[in-house]
């Protein structure tokens, strides 16, 4: 397949999740056997398989312009509060409502 032809929220992944997907599907989509392999703890998978989900979901909203996909995932990645974020986003979206 052509990277053009690849969805959205595929080419937004940095290659560490792309490699934590491989590992979750070749182990069964098991979380422990996913623990014991990064040797951290089932919690900690949990949060990590989390933060992948939220990213996969904020990349492939089609309407998010790329300003607000690097907030949501600044957010997502604990760069800025979930806060910091909304207040970021709705002064930006403001802002452009205002340009028109």
């Amino acid at each position: 397949m052509e990277r053009k032809h690849l969805p959205n929220w595929v080419l937004s992944l940095e290659n560490e999740d792309l490699e934590f997907i491989k590992k979750f599907v070749l182990n069964s989509g098991s979380l422990k056997e996913i623990a014991k392999i990064y040797e951290v703890s089932y919690p900690t998978v949990r949060i990590k398989l989390d933060r992948l989900i939220e990213k996969i979901k904020v990349n492939e909203a089609e309407e998010n312009e790329d300003f607000i996909k690097f907030i949501k995932n600044l957010s997502i990645d604990d760069r800025i509060s979930v806060d910091d974020a909304k207040l970021i986003i709705e002064k930006y979206k403001s802002e452009r409502k205002d340009e028109r």
